[in-house]
């Protein structure tokens, strides 16, 4: 299988381009900055196309002659909605003209957009419907902006909506495990709210189990079957950091921040980004995710229709993360 990567030195997509290379695949990637690559793919390194998504002729580089065309580069932070936009919808209709162009030799697109496009749910539930589209923040409506370019195109395509992704070489969540070290846990409301996740490894391997026919016209949930809250999280990322034995009860010393007062940081710290000129996932804006009573979804169809399931639980995968944090300094 010939494949083309966006965002193939990033997070996500540098787990998938290892997972593809492992299997054979002939992988070809989108980088900014060949050296990067080098150093993340040392044995069997991918083919490099050396440019961005605003670089038209590279995307057409990129899609010629593939059969499937993993779309993962995205913004998870912006300066506004209009630098949302930007990346997250323009850039995917750059994306998806140069696919169609290369469509007649039956190329098809695997487009990662995220929960956030979907919309929070209540607790205790848990969604599947591949139509809900009620975002509230700019980052998920702009992912579902890209979603609905994707589905009217004229191409075979597969949509994929992940909830928090966590694992090694991830950034966001890092913050959790280094804040863990210092034994307290701050969390925004009170600490319910529901969450779904999935460990980069798993959402890495149910992209290559979509890449198949039988996924088209599909969106689908790649998560783990457990749900926690956030209270259960951070305490498993604090049990992960101290290397506690599994089935410890050592946890750490939860700091719930009330609504007003989380509102009222997080407009501080986009502020403060704002006029630096900086990008910052602590926004005003960000708090209509942080304090909505879920965040959970239903892999079912996934596993429906592919086999995949995700095999990293909660427990095992902090653990791993932390393991590797460490190993690499970063902890």
């Amino acid at each position: 299988m010939k494949v083309f990567v966006t965002g193939g030195t990033g997070f996500v997509g540098s787990h998938l381009v290892e997972q593809l290379l492992k299997r054979g695949a002939d992988v070809r990637c989108l980088v900014r900055n060949r050296a990067k690559a080098e150093k993340l793919f040392p044995s069997e390194a991918p083919q490099t196309v050396l440019g961005d998504l605003e670089n038209t002729g590279a995307l057409q580089e990129g899609c010629d002659g593939v059969d499937v065309v993993y779309h993962i580069a995205a913004l998870i932070a912006a300066r506004s909605e209009q630098h949302f936009h930007q990346v997250n919808v323009d850039a995917t209709a750059r994306v998806l003209r140069a696919a169609q162009k290369a469509g007649a030799k039956g190329v098809r697109l695997v487009y990662v957009s995220s929960l956030a496009a979907a919309g929070p749910v209540a607790r205790g539930e848990v969604l599947g419907d591949p139509d809900a589209q009620q975002p509230v923040t700019a980052y998920g409506r702009s992912k579902l902006a890209g979603e609905k370019l994707v589905r009217q195109a004229d191409i075979d395509w597969t949509v994929l909506r992940p909830p928090a992704v966590y694992g090694p070489r991830d950034r966001e969540i890092f913050k959790v495990f280094k804040i863990s070290k210092t034994g307290f846990a701050p969390v925004f409301g009170d600490g319910f709210q529901e969450l779904s996740f999935v460990h980069v490894d798993d959402l890495a391997s149910a992209l290559v189990a979509v890449a198949s026919g039988g996924c088209n016209g599909k969106i689908y949930y790649p998560a783990h079957r457990q749900i926690v809250t956030t209270r259960e999280f951070v305490t498993e990322v604090y049990r992960a950091v101290r290397g506690e034995p599994t089935g410890s009860t050592r946890s750490p010393r939860i700091l719930t921040i009330p609504a007003p007062v989380t509102r009222a940081i997080l407009g501080v710290f986009g502020g403060v980004a704002r006029a630096l000129g900086q990008t910052t996932l602590l926004t005003a804006d960000k708090a209509h995710e942080f304090l909505a009573p879920a965040w959970t979804c239903n892999p079912a169809t996934l596993e429906n229709d592919t086999g995949w399931r995700a095999k990293i639980d909660i427990a095992s995968g902090t653990r791993s993360t932390a393991q590797w944090y460490k190993k690499n300094s970063w902890l």
